[in-house]
């Protein structure tokens, strides 16, 4: 299998900036929240479960999950966010295995934003774990503005993730998003570097820490 390093990080801490630039060095993307967009679209493995368990309200009129709606449903009440995630990990840990399994580039970042919430879900495949990292008030922001939400309903989602310590506490390598895209662009070149020697270590047979 592929060199995988597998990419977390609190909401609004910058997963997908750091995977782009991964991505256009050349590295394979796999993404868990696409995939969990791909399962609750029209016509998604997930619809029908999901209907089934909390109604038809929570489908729009086209027939994909209303994220909005369900968002809200779910950070109200932690019993519909249990039962979500028990139809939802099980259909995205599958394709996301098929995904790293099947990838041809010179590594994987398979990104995982509840890697903590999810255990070893996922830790038994990451030959790296890189944690995206920031303050918690640079996370409020940019989740209140790309979102639009107010600060109360980010500080509600920040609050129900596991925290920063517990993140970094697992990481076998952090990168810093607390300023521009220049600045994170050198940052990201040197961890590509990094892995690309390691893949090609394993790819021999040599262990990573050789």
């Amino acid at each position: 299998m592929a060199f995988v390093v597998v990419l977390t990080g609190g909401i609004g801490s910058g997963k997908t900036a750091v995977s782009d630039l991964l991505h256009k060095l050349g590295a394979v993307v796999v993404d868990t929240d696409r995939i969990a967009h791909e399962l609750t679209a029209k016509s998604g493995a997930a619809m029908a479960p999901i209907v089934a368990r909390f109604g038809a309200d929570v489908a729009s009129s086209d027939g994909s999950l209303d994220r909005a709606k369900m968002r809200v449903r779910a950070f109200s009440d932690p019993n519909v966010r249990r039962d979500l995630e028990a139809i939802l990990h099980p259909l995205i840990r599958t394709r996301a295995a098929e995904m790293v399994t099947t990838a041809t580039g010179p590594y994987v970042v398979l990104v995982v934003p509840l890697l903590v919430e999810t255990g070893d879900a996922y830790r038994g495949i990451a030959d790296r774990i890189l944690v995206v990292d920031c303050p918690e008030e640079v996370q409020i922001e940019r989740t209140m503005r790309r979102s639009q939400l107010t600060r109360a309903e980010a500080q509600r989602i920040l609050a129900s993730q596991a925290t920063r310590a517990a993140r970094l506490a697992i990481a076998d390598d952090v990168i810093s998003n607390d300023g521009g895209l220049d600045s994170l662009g050198e940052r990201v070149g040197k961890l590509h570097s990094g892995y690309l020697e390691l893949a090609r270590g394993k790819l021999s047979g040599r262990s990573c820490a050789d």
